[in-house]
């Protein structure tokens, strides 16, 4: 009868170990979960109309269907999944240039955006850059992409090829290797 006794209790413990270990494990797995943090945005917007004026002239207006902001993370950017359209606009309310690509990120600490898909820069004098993704140094004013890109003049002429940077109006360009055609100057 001892050794049924010390079988029964033995057997007993045995369930009653391996019931704590199971609970354990899933209470540490809940909270595991629980410390994990959670990379969501701050903010969402849906159909964005944003104006940046200057003593009462709208200088820029920025559209995106959706904008994400993760500001309250260590590396803050405000991502715009679903494209943007910026309009600039000269002191005369004029139309200037616009922008557009189909996905845009800006990262708040190094003040650069990046602009992906389909990026169009298009000038009222009718110069227009293309490229599969372009970087904007708001600080400097200055594009740059190693990616194809294509420039026309809107004269007839163009130029071509991978890897190029600009000054925001078109003045200055540095290209790594390219191809075109431009107008001779007389």
């Amino acid at each position: 009868m001892n050794f049924k006794f010390k079988n029964i209790i033995l057997n007993i413990v045995t369930v009653f170990a391996v019931a704590m270990f199971f609970s354990c494990e899933g209470s540490l797995k809940n909270v595991q979960k629980a410390n994990m943090s959670t990379f969501s945005p701050i903010g969402e917007a849906d159909s964005i109309n944003l104006r940046y004026t200057d003593s009462g002239k709208v200088l820029t207006t920025l559209k995106s269907e959706k904008m994400l902001d993760y500001s309250n993370i260590e590396n803050p950017f405000v991502e715009f999944p679903k494209g943007v359209f910026v309009s600039m606009y000269d002191k005369n309310g004029t139309v200037t240039t616009t922008i557009r690509s189909d996905y845009a990120i800006s990262y708040k600490k190094t003040d650069i955006i990046d602009l992906q898909g389909n990026v169009v820069i298009a000038s009222n004098d009718g110069k227009k850059m293309e490229t599969s993704q372009l970087y904007f140094d708001q600080k400097n004013e200055w594009f740059f992409t190693e990616k194809f890109f294509k420039f026309t003049d809107g004269e007839g002429g163009f130029l071509q090829g991978p890897g190029v940077d600009f000054s925001k109006d078109f003045k200055i360009f540095n290209m790594q290797q390219s191809n075109g055609e431009v107008k001779s100057v007389e």
